[in-house]
């Protein structure tokens, strides 16, 4: 069953589910371009680590318990040897850094294994300000704007942190920095109400731009992942808040929306 949306679906923004739908995002953007830019060219998926420490405020966030178990006193075993009884003491697990996988896709060329384009699909770790996902994801972006590679970011979360070039220009974009260019960047601004567009993924001459139909891949993403099943539409899409007459448009589209037959 496709999404309710023309585009992008509001409620595969929350969070806790975000993981699970980027994750398919990206092999099925990987898997979209890979015959097309074989056999000069391959799609592969890479992965950021990072270590959270505990003073990061993405910990703070929903997606991210702080959690200890404790074993209460009397729950050891063992004999006592002495007089002198020692004080049973509480035992405390301790909390261990978190470790958040970042996915993104790069394009080398086959025969230099040079990265040709690199392509970031944003999640709320590298969103959030002041957390070390977001210091890491802006280091890279300066890193990689500054160089030969071709830099592609996608953005289908409303909330966050946003570079100042597209800063309140739209709820949705994608961005394409060609390698070596100087500014302007391209750019496919869409809002809530808006299908998802097709952009360019530049590779190096002679070869041209390949076509990246955003709407076709997301309709395969939705599809696979039997999100009109697992998505609870009767109440509000996650915050930020949609705009007034974007929630007054989206309810309609909903009501419209037939409810799925039992099983």
């Amino acid at each position: 069953m496709p999404s309710p949306f023309p585009g992008m679906d509001p409620y595969l923004e929350e969070s806790s589910g975000w993981g699970d739908f980027h994750s398919r995002l990206i092999n099925a953007i990987s898997e979209n371009l890979a015959d097309v830019i074989s056999p000069s060219f391959v799609a592969r998926i890479e992965e950021r680590v990072y270590i959270v420490p505990l003073d990061d405020p993405v910990r703070r966030g929903p997606i991210v318990p702080d959690v200890y178990i404790v074993t209460r006193p009397g729950t050891r075993g063992g004999s006592r040897v002495s007089e002198a009884a020692i004080t049973e003491p509480t035992l405390i697990e301790p909390i261990y850094d978190l470790e958040i996988r970042d996915r993104f896709i790069e394009i080398r060329d086959t025969h230099s294994r040079e990265v040709v384009t690199t392509i970031e699909a944003l999640s709320p770790f590298n969103k959030a300000a002041g957390t070390e996902g977001r210091e890491a994801f802006l280091r890279k972006r300066r890193t990689v704007m500054a160089s030969k590679t071709h830099w592609i970011e996608i953005d289908l979360l409303r909330a966050g942190e946003r570079p100042e070039e597209v800063t309140g220009k739209s709820d949705y974009y994608a961005l394409l920095k060609r390698g070596g260019a100087p500014p302007p960047y391209e750019a496919w601004l869409f809002d809530l109400r808006d299908t998802l567009p097709t952009i360019a993924v530049p590779l190096r001459p002679p070869f041209e731009d390949v076509p990246l139909n955003l709407q076709s891949i997301f309709n395969t993403v939705y599809s696979r992942g039997h999100y009109a099943e697992a998505l609870d539409y009767s109440g509000n899409p996650p915050l930020p808040r949609l705009r007034p007459a974007d929630a007054a448009w989206a309810k309609g589209l909903l009501a419209l929306t037939p409810p799925l037959a039992p099983e």
